[in-house]
This record gives C-alpha cells, sequence and structure tokens, in this order.
C-alpha cells in the first residue's frame, strides 16, 4: 500500500494535519503489539472454570413448521446439561429511545431460537454439554419433525400473481400509518402482501426488470421535461449479488452469571450500545450486563450491535447453572451472521450533449431476507440523488422478504447497490456521447452543501460539505488518467487493458454524543472510550482530538475500551460511518470541559478569573507571568474542591450511562465529561473518487486488476495510516462484489451451496494490485469542530464500480448486466456478441 504517493513508490508521503501536534499524525496505538503478537483476546480465547460447550441444530428446510421435539435420548447421554428450544427463549421486547419513547416491539422479528424456520440453517434448538463433540453428538440424536411450508428464493417469484409467500402472512413489511420519514416509529410493522400483474412482467422485455407498483417512492424536478430534452436516454436493468459479511471471527459467545449479572463475552461494533440491545433480548435491566469485547474480529455491519444469537450461551448458563461458550462455525456463521441483500435496479437515465444528468427514472426491489426490513432500497435512492445531482428524479422501491438468511447493512448499504446500478450506465453514456470518462462524472459531482433525496415536508435535505471535484481531479492526476486513457494499443495478443473511473459516498456522521476523561493525581488523562475495537482503530484515534485541545502529550494518556464494568460513556454505534464524526466531536467537546474546569481551578487558587489562564505544555498558567500548576496538582485540587470537578456531579444534558460512569469516578481526579450539543447544516457524507486499470484474457476471460487508486474527501485526516487501511480496505471489499462474491441457491430444495469460504471468495492479497494506492484531501468539514467525517463506507462502492467500468472499457457495454462477472461471462458473452447471464434470475 502506498500511503498516498505517486506513481513513483520514492516520492515523499504527503504531510496531514499540518499546525497540528496529534491529528494528522502516525503513531502507534497501544492494542497494536496485542494484535500483531497474538496476545488479544478474542471471544473464543476465553475460558471459565467448569465451562460447558454449546452446539446448533439448525433448520435443513427453508421454510417449515416445528410439529415435535424428541430430545429424550440426548439428555441421557452423559455430559449433556441442558437444551434450549424457542420455548426457553423471550420473546422481542419493546424498546425506550434516550428521550423516553417506547418503540414496540415486532412480535414477527426475529428469535434466538424459532419454531417456524423461515430459512435453511435458522437454529431451531441448542445442546449444552461438557465438550464440543458431545454436544454434537447429542444434537445427530434428537429427533425434529417438521412440516414443510411455501418457500421462495427469488422476489421476483413472491411477486408474480399467485406467487408463495415467504411468511404465512405475506411478502413485505407495512409501516404503521402516520410513520415519519427518518422519525422511529412507535409501534411496530405489520405483515402485508405485494403482487404485480401479468400485465406489469409482459410489459418487460428483453431483461428488463418489470415495474409493478411499490409502497414506497419520491420525486423532484420536471421528469418529463428532462427526458425531452435530453440528448440521450438509456434504459438499463443492472442485478448485484448477495454477498455474506464473511468476518474473520465469527459470532461466537461466552456467557455466565454472577451475583445476578450476565457475563457476557463476544464480538461487537459498537461496546457500550450493545449492553442495551443484550437487555431487551434477555428482558433484563441494563445494569445487569456486563460485556467484554475488547477485540472483535470484523464487522462490517453485521455486529452492530452483536447479534441476538448471542442470547443462547446466556440462557444455557442460567438453566445449566455454569459457564457456556458457543463456536460458531463458518457455516453457521453465514447462516446467521448476516449478508448484505442483493438489489434489482432499473434506471432510465438522460443525459445533455455536454454529458450532465437532466433526468432519472430508479426503480429497485431487494431481496430482504425474512425478517426485518433493511434501508438498502431507500439510501440507494439517496446516495445516487446526491452523488450524481440529477436535475430531475423519481425514485420507486420495494423491500421483498424471502427465505434466505437475514441481511443487515453491509459497508455501504444500499450506496454500494445504487452506485454498482448506475455507474455502467454512465460509462456507457460517456462512450456513446465521445466524452471523457472522469469528465462527464466531474459534470454531474456535488459541491459544497449538495442537495439530497426527496422533499421532507416541502424542502430536500442537503449535505454539510463535498469537494469531491478536488478529490476526483487529484486523482486523476495522480492515477495519471489521460496517460492510461491514450495507450496504444489497448490489445496485445490475447490480453486486452480497460481503465475505469468510479465516484462513490455514504454517510459519514452522526452527532449528540457523550466524552468522557479523567485527569489523574499523576497528571495522566485516562480517556474513557465506548467504541468497540473491530480493526478500524478509531476506538482509540478519536480521543487524540481531545489530547490535542488539553495540549497533553500521547505518552502521557490511556485509553481504557471494551469492558463495560470499566464505566463508559454514551457512545454512538460504530455503523453508518459516523464513529470519527461523532466522538471527535465528543472529544473536543469533553476537552473543552476539562479545559475549562482547569482554568476555573488556577482561578479559583491563584486568583483572577478563568479567562486570564491557557492550558498547554501539561498546566494551566497565567497568561503573562506564567503562574500556574501542574495538571497533576490542578487534579488533586479538583478532589478538595468536589461537586462537578471531581466527579460527585455531573451536567444535566449528559446521558444516564454517562452518568453512572461519572459517579463511579467521583473524587479520583478531575472529571470531565460532555455531550456533543454543537450545531450542524446539513446531514454528514464522506466521498471518494476510485481510478482502476485491469487486463482480460479474452481468451480465458481470466481478468487481474493491474492497479488502482482511491483518493478520499473525509474532511480533516485525524490518523493517516489508519485512514489509508480504511480506504483501501473496504475498497477491496467493493472489488469482491465485482470480480467473484455471490451466494448460489439449488432452487428446489432451497437451500445454498454456497456456505464456505471457497465456495464464495472474498478478495485475497493475489486479487489486488501489489501497490495500491489512496490518497485524501484533508479539507476539513465546516461543521464539525474537528473537520473529520468518517470512512469506513464510502470507498466500497467505487471499489467495485471502477472494476467494472475498467472491464466494459476493455471488452465493450454488451458482456454483463449483473455482477459479479466471473470468466465463464466474459467468455459467453465475447462469443455471442450480447450478455449471457441470466438477467433477473436470484442465486445463479
Amino acid at each position: 500500500m502506498s500511503e498516498n504517493n505517486g506513481p513513483n513508490p520514492d516520492q515523499p508521503a504527503r504531510e496531514y494535519g499540518v499546525g497540528r501536534k496529534l491529528i494528522g499524525k502516525n503513531y502507534e496505538t497501544p492494542d497494536l503489539y496485542a494484535k500483531v503478537t497474538g496476545q488479544a483476546k478474542y471471544a473464543e480465547d476465553y475460558h471459565a472454570d467448569g465451562m460447558l460447550f454449546c452446539k446448533l441444530l439448525l433448520s435443513p428446510m427453508p421454510h417449515a413448521r416445528v410439529k415435535s421435539i424428541d430430545a429424550r435420548e440426548a439428555l441421557a447421554m452423559p455430559g449433556v446439561r441442558a437444551i434450549l428450544t424457542a420455548d426457553d427463549v423471550p420473546p422481542p421486547a419493546d424498546s425506550l429511545t434516550d428521550n423516553g419513547t417506547v418503540i414496540k416491539a415486532n412480535p414477527k422479528s426475529e428469535r434466538a431460537l424459532t419454531k417456524e424456520p423461515v430459512y435453511q440453517g435458522e437454529p431451531i434448538l441448542a445442546v449444552a454439554a461438557v465438550d464440543e463433540l458431545t454436544a454434537a453428538d447429542a444434537i445427530e440424536k434428537i429427533q425434529v419433525e417438521l412440516e414443510p411450508l411455501p418457500f421462495v428464493l427469488d422476489p421476483l417469484e413472491t411477486l408474480r400473481p399467485g406467487g408463495p409467500n415467504p411468511r404465512l402472512d405475506g411478502n413485505i413489511w407495512v409501516m404503521p400509518a402516520g410513520s415519519s420519514p427518518g422519525a422511529p416509529a412507535t409501534k411496530p410493522p405489520t405483515m402485508g402482501e405485494l403482487k404485480w400483474t401479468e400485465e406489469d412482467f409482459a410489459n418487460a422485455k428483453d431483461g428488463q426488470l418489470p415495474m409493478g407498483k411499490t409502497p414506497d417512492q419520491w420525486t423532484f424536478g420536471d421528469l418529463d421535461a428532462g427526458f425531452q430534452s435530453a440528448a440521450l436516454v438509456l434504459d438499463e436493468t443492472f442485478v448485484t449479488p448477495d454477498t455474506s459479511h464473511q468476518t474473520l471471527e465469527t459470532r461466537s459467545a461466552m456467557a455466565y452469571w454472577q451475583n445476578g449479572k450476565v457475563y457476557m463475552y463476544t464480538g461487537t461494533q459498537s461496546t457500550a450500545q450493545t449492553v442495551p440491545a443484550i437487555a431487551r433480548w434477555l428482558h433484563i435491566d441494563k445494569s445487569k450486563v456486563v460485556l467484554i469485547s475488547e477485540y472483535t474480529g470484523g464487522g462490517f455491519g453485521s455486529k452492530v450491535t452483536a447479534g441476538v444469537s448471542l442470547v443462547i450461551p446466556a440462557l444455557l448458563s442460567k438453566k445449566a447453572n455454569a459457564p457456556v461458550m458457543m463456536r460458531i462455525s463458518r457455516e453457521e456463521e453465514t447462516f446467521i451472521g448476516r449478508a448484505r441483500p442483493s438489489l434489482m435496479g432499473r434506471m432510465k437515465v438522460g443525459f445533455s450533449r455536454e454529458g450532465r444528468i437532466v433526468a432519472l427514472d430508479m426503480f429497485v426491489i431487494s431481496n430482504n431476507g425474512p425478517y426485518d426490513a433493511q434501508g438498502d432500497v431507500p439510501t440507494s435512492g439517496r446516495i445516487v440523488s446526491l452523488l450524481y445531482q440529477p436535475q430531475a428524479m423519481r425514485w420507486r422501491g420495494a423491500t421483498i422478504l424471502t427465505n434466505t438468511p437475514p441481511r443487515s447493512a453491509q459497508s455501504s448499504p444500499g450506496g454500494l447497490q445504487g452506485i454498482m446500478i448506475i455507474e455502467p450506465i454512465i460509462a456507457k453514456a460517456a462512450r456513446k456521447l465521445g466524452l471523457d470518462q472522469v469528465a462527464i462524472r466531474r459534470i454531474n459531482c456535488p459541491e459544497g452543501k449538495a442537495p439530497f433525496g426527496g422533499p421532507v415536508n416541502g424542502t430536500r435535505q442537503h449535505a454539510t460539505s463535498a469537494f469531491l471535484k478536488e478529490a476526483l481531479d487529484r486523482g486523476a492526476e495522480q492515477f495519471k488518467w489521460q496517460d492510461r486513457v491514450a495507450r496504444s494499443p489497448k490489445r496485445i495478443g490475447s490480453k486486452v487493458r480497460g481503465v475505469g473511473v468510479s465516484l462513490s459516498c455514504f454517510v459519514g456522521g452522526t452527532i449528540g454524543f457523550d466524552g468522557l476523561l479523567i485527569i489523574k493525581p499523576d497528571g495522566r488523562v485516562t480517556f474513557q472510550s465506548g467504541i468497540g475495537n473491530l480493526g478500524t482503530e478509531s476506538v482509540i484515534d478519536v480521543h487524540r482530538a481531545g489530547a490535542e485541545v488539553l495540549g497533553v502529550p500521547w505518552e502521557k494518556c490511556d485509553v481504557v475500551w471494551g469492558n463495560t464494568a470499566n464505566n463508559l460513556p454514551f457512545t454512538c454505534v460504530s455503523g453508518g460511518s459516523q464513529t470519527t464524526h461523532a466522538m471527535t466531536r465528543a472529544a473536543y467537546a469533553t476537552a473543552m470541559d476539562a479545559r475549562k474546569k482547569l482554568q476555573e481551578i488556577a482561578a479559583r487558587s491563584l486568583g483572577g478569573g478563568p479567562e486570564d489562564y491557557e492550558v498547554a505544555g501539561e498546566r494551566v498558567f497565567r497568561k503573562g507571568d506564567g503562574r500556574g500548576m501542574t495538571l497533576a496538582q490542578a487534579a488533586q485540587h479538583a478532589i478538595q474542591l468536589g461537586g462537578i470537578y471531581d466527579g460527585h456531579e455531573s451536567a444535566p444534558d449528559l446521558h444516564k450511562l454517562t452518568k453512572d460512569s461519572i459517579a463511579a469516578f467521583a473524587g479520583q481526579g478531575l472529571v470531565a465529561a460532555a455531550k456533543d450539543n454543537y450545531g450542524r447544516d446539513g446531514q454528514t457524507f464522506s466521498y471518494v473518487a476510485s481510478f482502476a486499470e485491469v487486463e482480460v484474457d479474452v481468451e480465458t476471460g481470466k481478468y487481474d486488476i493491474v492497479d488502482f487508486l482511491a483518493y478520499a474527501d473525509v474532511g480533516s485526516v485525524i490518523h493517516p495510516r489508519s485512514l489509508g487501511g480504511q480506504v483501501l480496505g473496504r475498497s477491496v471489499l467493493g472489488m469482491g462484489h465485482a470480480i467473484g462474491q455471490k451466494w448460489v441457491y439449488d432452487p428446489h430444495y432451497g437451500a445454498m451451496l454456497s456456505t464456505r469460504f471457497y465456495q464464495n471468495k472474498p478478495p485475497t492479497i493475489l486479487d489486488v494490485p501489489v501497490n495500491m494506492q489512496w490518497g485524501a484531501l484533508d479539507i476539513p468539514d465546516p461543521e464539525t469542530p474537528v473537520g473529520a467525517r468518517g470512512v469506513g463506507e464510502p470507498p466500497v462502492g467505487g471499489g467495485c464500480a471502477s472494476i467494472l467500468n475498467a472491464l466494459s472499457d476493455a471488452l465493450g457495454d454488451e458482456i454483463f448486466r449483473r455482477a459479479p462477472v466471473n470468466l465463464d461471462t466474459i467468455l459467453t458473452s465475447l462469443e455471442a456478441g450480447r450478455p449471457m447471464q441470466h438477467p433477473l434470475m436470484a442465486y445463479i
């Protein structure tokens, strides 16, 4: 990986964070040594005395009803301690928002165990035994009688007149009347049925996606006038793949009970925010949950608040009165570990002669799986509307249930799929209009406070900022785009080269969370971090913003994370690329609170007003004469003063979790805590311009990615090395959707055939260029005090679509209409002169 180097690897790396001591600088994170030496402990590394092991019995059918369970033979086995069934699992529970609003539970939501499995691989029961072999043998001896029920794998199949429904009550969720866009619904959705007409299907010709009625839509601008004025109109259909999250660490969990509390060891993206989820799933108070999650082996959206399956070892532990470890296999993870939903999309796009998108009609449906509706369908429309700024647009969509494993947000949920659908159309339009691929994207780029989505109460929302044109220009220069385009010949022997570019973006931050730090009597500063440690380093990086404000050397700082018994603050979930933005704001606010308290303590002790004092160099001192005290002395004074200074009191606007944590630190030093109350005009997004070159062997269909660059607009750079890892790592996640990752099913039995890595291979080091490059603008976002935005998800769409566009540049526009693009697709389509894959069928 080249850290913002140009094509010459010897070119010196760019300096970030000019004028700052910590922000924008590389450093060694305090968890690094443990990770590289194997000392980091993940869920399966823990052990407790008397620990039992759990195994699951999964449904062999895609939809069935459990008529009876005979576990007598298993229970009689030596070493078997307990069996758990759906009757032992609490029903879904209501939740409570921070402002006290009750969100009613959906009784048809997913539970850890079920009596009506709605996908092959759904857990029916669990066994706890003295070892895994005994538990596995016990599973084999349990007799489960299943009544097969109708099932459906393909969303188009259930939409046909008379088509089967995946649930007994229907195939879509219907939101309660009066629900407001973006606001939590206080009532659960109900199950409904959506069927299209024979005419809807008959009107779709030559592989086009049928367009029946949809429950959701929005529009802005004059669509008809836009199409009438267009110099070119394209109407294209594209299908994106269903892809498992494929985290290296499966969702294993270990649990035990002690003094009325459950102690849970598992991986999660969001330490502080997972506690309420566990409490809700177990129907216990949050104060009775202790979560230990120091290290998590990847999440990508599948472990935002861990997963409901973790209640299985907790409930078995209570039943057997012993700790229980549940190790999840790779095959089990494929079933219960979540996945990205496929989107089938059809777009009619009108372009001016200059390449400006003057009209865009977008229609999408998703393969949602059987449980809670995911947001990919509506998000796809919002991201496309922001990223390409059409002058007029209509969006229609439907989220369709199927009997396939549950979906959840996966890096850039909906954003990736929307970009995959539109980017090949833009590439094709550029060729038809005789325009440069960079130029056609530049003319459609968002700028400044760019609008997006449909009108909300008559007004469209807008972004806080966008500098994507600058990123596109710098990326094109660093990639030497014009030189590559001008290269001749493109083909030498059987090898053909193609270049592609793609825009990409996703949401980049939220607001309103708390920070907490303690200045100890020895002068060290401890930051309490409720962020999950899932590999991005934001769990630590964000607190450097606080240390920067206080002027404290990083070697004098400590970060506490990974164990809720250590009193953590109210923190955002690590999803939606919000952590860096949200928690640098909270860290900044907390450091400003500490600074204010230091100034007040100095004024009380040395005279004058707080405004007469500065904080720097591990001291608080009077301007001019330099009289003051060290941070260690100030911490001692804070303990003497008590009240708000040492944690005996807390600010009224803080979250209850933060207040409880503050109280636990009372009397231990200067305690600073603050809620992020800074304003924000607009919604926060981050952006990436991605460039790729591929080489295709037209005799074999095999192709290689020979070069790649991603240039990011993510606000202020906090930690360059971590940023580069995210920009390129998430680009590779996107590449997987272009080059090979997908689910495959047996349509007759409803059984998945791609349950292992070798059948659904994520990209490896052998699939990516040796010297992938990245860069970042380092232009601060004007609506946040540190200037930083999130980065985890914005690169994903560009990583995928730049590869697709490079392939079409090499091979032509009539090779593929769906992804991933495999060598058989290339060979058969080249021979036929048209796309040869089935245009719409799921799971081919």
